[in-house]
């Protein structure tokens, strides 16, 4: 429910204990058609299971830095496509370009100048000349917005504490914030990187264990940035000697680039929440699991 936040903040002014419990775990109890009454019985019933988890309300604060995360996200996205109908189009006119945003910036207003030596007509280079202001309108809103997280991430203490793990910078590290909030919520390291579906999905039957991709559950945008900062790391780790790196050299060679980012990326995420619920700095180590 795209409101519930709010009255767990609302519920909780007025004394209540409130538990928030994800739509995915909901779904199996309802019985028949879905309307209000259906959906009220399967929370009911989700809720006394022994074994249910549940999500932790947002504050203010973290839904302030999810909306700033989510936005600049959206803006790069925006981009993005601008971006690539704008080479389409072009190509279109017999002008091909090669991919990348900062290439076309630089080429467009060549394109659209008044004394541009090109067979394109007033129209089209008007056209062109409206996406390039709307591409510098983006960049400068997402530079504004990566300034704002950047301050954020600097000021919480405990955003600077996650940013001493490889692979981890200051928006990955404000995403942690707004999602995790309370540490105690998950039991440890391995439930909040289930959380993140960060863990092999189970087809098991008869006593014979399956283990497919990952589950993919959770928020998407922080898994996507966990993965990617993962992968930062082992791109540049042929370089490096100690005994981490050489673990991680040799786990990239038996498995490849993409599960070896995964599986660092599933590690990082448990030595977060550990660090946050132990309140330790960050402690360089070799796990194998």
């Amino acid at each position: 429910m795209g409101v519930a936040n709010y009255w767990a903040r609302k519920f909780k002014e007025h004394g209540h204990e409130v538990k928030l419990i994800s739509p995915q775990y909901v779904k199996p109890f309802v019985k028949g058609n879905k309307n209000d009454y259906q959906d009220a019985e399967a929370i009911v019933e989700a809720d006394s299971r022994p074994s249910m988890r549940y999500v932790s309300p947002k504050t203010i604060d973290q839904q302030d830095m999810q909306s700033l995360l989510r936005i600049r996200e959206s803006y790069i996205q925006m981009r993005t496509k601008i971006a690539n109908q704008t080479r389409g189009l072009l190509a279109e006119y017999g002008i091909v370009m090669t991919r990348g945003t900062v290439h076309l910036m630089r080429i467009l207003p060549s394109l659209f100048a008044a004394d541009a030596e090109n067979e394109l007509t007033g129209m089209f280079k008007q056209l062109l000349a409206t996406q390039y202001e709307m591409l510098l309108t983006l960049d400068m809103q997402i530079d504004s917005y990566e300034k704002q997280i950047k301050a954020i991430a600097a000021e919480r203490e405990d955003c600077q504490r996650v940013k001493q793990i490889p692979g981890i910078g200051p928006i990955t590290a404000v995403a942690l914030a707004a999602t995790i909030g309370n540490p105690t919520d998950f039991k440890n390291g391995r439930h909040f990187a289930a959380y993140l579906g960060l863990v092999p999905r189970q087809h098991s039957s008869g006593g014979k264990e399956r283990l497919l991709g990952i589950s993919k559950r959770g928020d998407s945008y922080l898994r996507q940035l966990l993965i990617h900062g993962a992968r930062s790391v082992l791109l540049r780790i042929d370089k490096k000697d100690d005994a981490k790196s050489r673990y991680l050299k040799n786990l990239k060679s038996r498995v490849g680039m993409n599960r070896a980012s995964v599986a660092l990326a599933n590690k990082n995420a448990r030595v977060v929440l550990a660090m946050l619920l132990k309140n330790e700095a960050y402690k360089s180590t070799i796990i194998a699991s």
